[in-house]
This record gives C-alpha cells, structure tokens and sequence, in this order.
C-alpha cells in the first residue's frame, strides 16, 4: 500500500524546518531547493518553447510533493514504472499517471484497474504500456472486473512499447505493432493512445553526437511503426518517451510529442560526465549526500556515508567542492564508509569532524534508500532548511 503523504507527527526531521543547514545530521539526503526551482523553470520552459508535453519520471524522486511541483510547473502529470508507484502518487494527488512499464500479473492488474476507476472518479486518467497479446487481454479482464464491481465505466489508456534500441521491453518497430493495436481496439475499456518510445540506453552515451545517432536510429523505429498502424487506418497516436540525456535529440526529431525526462530535476554525477548538447538546457547538481569525516589518517579520509546511503551502479559519487573543502576523490565505499583521497599527490585532505557533500552516481536509487529528503534554501552551506520531503513510493516495488 502506498505511504501517506502528509507529514507524520513523529518525523524526525520535522524539527529541522527554520533551522541552518549545519543542523542536518549525517548522513542525510539534501536537496538544494534553489538549483531544483531553476532546473524545474528551465525544463518547463524548453517545452513550452518546443510544443512539447512533459510527463516527468516520478520513478526517480517517489516523491508526491515534488510531483505536484512539476504539474504546477506545466508538466501534465507523471509516468512511473511500478503499480505501487503509481498508487502513492494518486494518493498524494497526481491525477494523470503513466505506468510506463508492462503489468501481467494478475493481482497487479486488479490493483492497476482499481486505480483507473479511482482517478477516472475524481476527473483523472491512468495509462499503462504493452508489448504482448495476453498482457492485453489480461489487462481487459482486470478492467472488465472493476467495471462489474464498481458499476464504472473508467477506460484505461495503452500505448504500445517498441523497443527502439534499449534491448530490454517493446517490440520489434513496424508491423508488429498493427496486430495489437487492433487487440486494444477489441475491448471497451482500453483505449489505444499511442506509442511508448524510450531509448534508455542512448541516455549515457557520452557524446552529443553518440547520442543523435542512437534517437536518430530510434526516430526511423517510430515512423515505421506508425506509417504501419496508419495503413491500417489507425492512427498512431501519441509518441512519449526522451530522457534527460537525450531529451533535445527526441524534441529535434519532430517524432515525440511528449518527453518522460526525470532525472533533470536533481542531476547525478553520471549524467555530468556526458558532453552536453548545446540545444539541451542547462541543468544543476540540485541532489546532494551530506556526510562527516569520521576517520583521518596520513593519506586518505573517511567519512559516514556508505553503500547504505548512495547507490554506486552508475559509479562512485563525486565531491562537491563547497566552501573550503579541499579537492577530494571517493576512491571506495562499503556499508557505511567512503574513503576520499586528495585529488592530487601531496594534496590536503579535510579535518577530522570537517562536512563533505557528495553527488550521488545515481540519484534514482539513491533516493530510494531514504525515507525523506531535506530541502535547504539559500545554499548547502549558508542555508536554512525550508521543508522536508517524505519519499512517498521507497521501497514501491510491486
């Protein structure tokens, strides 16, 4: 079941509102609320200047409250990858949600059918992936269910999966597609809308050019598949997908009509190591561990945020060079220790008790592995913690 949303009276972060960032115990999770708000205006503006919707992934803060903050900031609502996640976001009052992933199991599809005829009550719509005839007829028996149940008469919307070069879900481009389309079109309660076209891997290719080929080769995918839904009178719909990485790739193809970009709002160190397009916007490092030197010795230093605090799929964090803090290098972690080392031979390291702020590899996983994240106005150092963010959907795995 999804967590509430609202604060819950014995939050042990609650005590922190008004207080100085120094006040923030280690480790924790801090968001730079100024650097969020301007990567937030410069991504709502880049789609209202392009025509484009923007559908945030909300898989990668799991968090309600910010949610809301990028509908309010013009994005039309959320995808998500699981049915929890897409449960604790119309929990906490995201009215328009994507489950861009397939669901075949049939519990999960009773609680995905639930769902559509909840937000469909309050004026909402859910929409989920495909990529297979009997994810489409269980997914119609699940909606067919919750009609005769509830006495609705919600429709949920499909959009087929093509897989356009992640190698993981979709279909193959072009005619595959035609078969089920035609299958959605069968059952009352589902609704063709279009195509789901992600190419994650193009997302860390490291070169501005890398990454035009690979949404260039994904773009010939797209067309194919609708020129074949379109021969056979039916219209492909909307096309979603782009990602932070190669958003500006999909927006000059003039395939996509919608962009499922999340990661732009926080900014990973993995993200930072690609070449940035200069039609891309410029984001910020907005998402930060904060951690203390717990251990020094002559050559290296160690601090207090582990494995347990930052996720190390996409690399090691990167330090973030604040303030007097000297120029350090994680060079390991494990449970709950990161060894940083001078960046230099010869160079300083910082002082037993001394605060290092780390920018997470990964900032997806990583959010998941804290209950809440600490938003600090006016700077990580300076600053004054404003507000603090339950992550609604950790641990949302179903």
């Amino acid at each position: 079941m999804p967590r509430p949303t609202t604060p819950l009276p014995d939050d042990p972060l609650a005590r922190l509102v008004g207080q100085p960032a120094g006040a923030i115990d280690t480790p924790a999770l801090v968001v730079d609320l100024d650097a969020m708000q301007r990567n937030l205006a410069r991504m709502a503006e880049f789609c209202r200047k392009h025509g484009l919707r923007l559908r945030p992934h909300a898989k990668m803060h799991k968090s309600a409250a910010l949610a809301r903050l990028q509908v309010q900031a013009g994005a039309v609502g959320v995808c998500v990858q699981k049915t929890s996640e897409a449960e604790a976001m119309a929990a906490g009052g995201i009215t328009d949600v994507y489950i861009s992933n397939e669901v075949v199991a049939p519990q999960k599809l009773a609680r995905v059918a639930q769902l559509a005829h909840r937000l469909a009550a309050e004026g909402g719509q859910l929409s989920i992936a495909v990529d297979s005839a009997p994810g489409i007829t269980r997914l119609a028996e699940a909606m067919n269910e919750a009609r005769r149940a509830s006495g609705g008469t919600a429709v949920i919307d499909v959009f087929l999966e093509i897989d356009v070069g992640q190698g993981r879900c979709g279909i193959a481009p072009g005619a595959a597609a035609v078969p089920l389309a035609h299958e959605v079109r069968k059952h009352p309660a589902l609704r063709f809308a279009g195509l789901q076209a992600y190419h994650g891997r193009a997302q860390h290719l490291r070169t501005a050019e890398q990454r035009r080929e690979a949404i260039a080769h994904a773009a010939d995918g797209v067309v194919a598949t609708r020129r074949a839904l379109e021969a056979q009178g039916i219209a492909a719909g909307l096309v979603t997908g782009g990602g932070t990485g190669s958003m500006a790739c999909e927006t000059a193809s003039g395939v996509w009509g919608e962009l499922q970009a999340g990661s732009y709002l926080f900014m990973d160190n993995d993200y930072a190591l690609n070449e940035r397009d200069p039609a891309q916007p410029q984001f910020e490092h907005a998402l930060f561990v904060k951690s203390q030197v717990m251990s020094v010795s002559p050559e290296h230093a160690v601090c207090d945020a582990g494995h347990k605090s930052h996720a190390i799929d996409s690399g090691l964090p990167r330090v973030h060079r604040i303030g007097s803090t000297p120029d350090l290098v994680v060079t390991g972690c494990s449970d709950e220790h990161a060894t940083l080392r001078a960046a230099a031979a010869g160079g300083p390291l910082p002082a037993l008790g001394d605060i290092v702020w780390l920018i997470p590899g990964h900032c997806d996983p990583t959010v998941n592995l804290h209950d809440h994240i600490v938003g600090v106005r006016g700077g990580l150092e300076a600053g004054t913690v404003e507000r603090t963010l339950r992550v609604d959907a950790r641990g949302a795995l179903t």
